[in-house]
């Protein structure tokens, strides 16, 4: 058995797990998320804020003192959309490194995907309940992934820029946003996903799995839970129509409301209706009555690369 640690550094969020890996069997040690806004800004002024980073640093601070804490044998971090994109992402780099010890890896939105992939579709495979191929939906801040793939592993990938956090900065200004805002920002998804699907055939798919904190959100809403509570979140299946009804009943509330529901995260109460917006738009064009929603994703794709080299 050995001990690793997977740090993914996203456009809104920083998360880590720690996990004890046993042939191809993960057992979660540590777990843990908070909402840093990295990419706060990007897409405007391509370079990160000063307030971003710092916010960054303490948290990879905290990270890197429960690493050693636990005794995490290898460690490896991924950062994905925001540092990309960013003009002075080498003071993140140096940043992070002289915190964690471990420079943080720009991975393109290729591999992201795949890690993403293999993350959410490792524990489905053979199970007969959700069966292959498996389009695979990481709705992140900055970008979103999506990956085609089945029990041998991923046919196609593409990686698009229309993340919660984009697409409200870019479009989503107003609280609630109006009509002409959210038309606009359904054009704007509807592109990058026809974009997407020109590389990545979705009507292939018989199963659609989706990620990230948007969809663990909508989850929690659609399932009327009155905290978040990831074991009841973990695989339940959203129909089209539960979707669709939840993004436009977020779309019509203000930040108040929002933020009164109970399963959200502070940090998400001014994203969340962009990014049930995408899952929405991903749905009807791929044609999908329903969609599985994984708490397992790029994380744990990347715990497994530690290990296994080969994904």
């Amino acid at each position: 058995m050995t001990r690793v640690a997977a740090l993914d550094c996203g456009t809104n969020s920083l998360r880590l797990l720690i996990s004890d890996v046993d042939g191809e069997r993960l057992a979660d040690v540590v777990r843990e998320m908070e909402i840093v806004r990295l990419g706060e800004g990007v897409d405007e002024t391509g370079r990160f804020a000063a307030a971003a980073l710092d916010r960054t640093f303490r948290v990879v601070e905290q990270y890197a003192d429960a690493i050693r804490a636990h005794g995490a044998e290898r460690v490896r971090m991924v950062a994905t959309s925001a540092t990309r994109d960013a003009a002075n992402r080498d003071e993140f780099l140096d940043g992070v490194r002289s915190r964690l010890g471990v420079v943080p890896e720009v991975v393109s939105g290729d591999e992201e995907a795949a890690l993403s992939f293999v993350g959410a579709t490792f524990e489905l495979r053979g199970t007969g309940r959700f069966p292959a191929p498996y389009a695979v939906c990481d709705i992140g801040g900055g970008s979103t992934e999506f990956v085609l793939g089945d029990d041998a592993g991923v046919r196609a990938a593409r990686s698009v820029d229309i993340g919660c956090v984009r697409m409200t900065e870019r479009h989503l200004r107003d609280d609630p946003p109006g009509a002409a805002q959210v038309a606009a920002a359904t054009s704007d998804i509807d592109a990058a996903v026809a974009l997407a699907a020109t590389t990545v055939p979705l009507g292939d798919a018989r199963t659609l799995v989706g990620l990230a904190g948007s969809v663990t959100t909508v989850a929690a809403l659609v399932l009327g839970l009155p905290a978040y509570d990831p074991e009841r979140i973990h695989h339940a299946r959203l129909s089209a129509a539960e979707v669709a009804e939840t993004a436009a009943s977020l779309l019509a509330m203000g930040r108040a409301e929002r933020a009164a529901l109970g399963p959200m995260h502070p940090g998400r109460v001014d994203v969340i209706g962009a990014g049930a917006l995408v899952l929405d738009r991903v749905m009807r064009a791929g044609g999908f009555a329903e969609v599985v929603v994984s708490e397992h994703d790029i994380l744990d794709g990347i715990a497994r690369s530690l290990l296994e080299p080969r994904w």
